[in-house]
């Protein structure tokens, strides 16, 4: 992709993926300032690494998905490393109150699905990340392997490990996750 070197395939390319991109970002953080700076941080980290998208790998929605996926990362590691608050959130852009309300609204709809993320919280990292993809995200299992980076065959084994897991959990967010509710 040439994003970094056209501005009107950027903008086209933002325009087109900006509401999947802030609907993953939502369902992981409920702090709407914190939601809006991570998405803007996604196509930033997007624009910088334009040149690693493979077309044969997978849709630039997939790859999209492996960038704010590691966008989403890196910042909740870096908050359970800071003590304060304010020093997460530094240098987030001013919100005026419409879009604090549209961003509020995203956060509450989204609201049932960060409960489904709560209950895979205690699968392992790998297989936790395809579930959150495939059955969250909506991704398909293909897709879902080139966002992280892995065989199909990986991907579709970490899948079936992490349902069987979450079978044993009897809470309405694992009926949720495995479309039985």
């Amino acid at each position: 992709m040439r994003l970094n070197e056209d501005s009107a395939a950027f903008e086209a390319f933002y325009r087109r993926h900006v509401d999947v991109v802030m609907r993953f970002v939502v369902r992981r953080v409920s702090d709407p300032h914190l939601a809006a700076d991570l998405t803007a941080d996604v196509f930033l980290a997007a624009l910088d690494s334009a040149h690693t998208y493979v077309p044969g790998r997978g849709s630039q929605t997939a790859w999209l998905y492996g960038v704010a996926r590691n966008v989403v990362s890196a910042q909740l590691r870096r908050s359970a490393r800071e003590a304060r608050a304010a020093g997460r959130i530094a240098g987030r852009r001013l919100m005026d109150d419409d879009d604090l309300v549209r961003m509020e609204e995203r956060i509450d709809a989204e609201r049932g699905m960060r409960g489904a993320l709560e209950a895979m919280a205690g699968l392992p990292e790998g297989e936790r990340a395809v579930l959150e993809l495939v059955a969250i995200d909506q991704l398909t299992v293909s897709e879902a392997a080139a966002a992280l980076g892995i065989r199909q065959v990986t991907a579709r084994v970490r899948l079936h490990r992490a349902r069987r897991a979450l079978e044993n959990v009897a809470s309405p967010s694992a009926r949720y996750v495995e479309g039985q509710a």
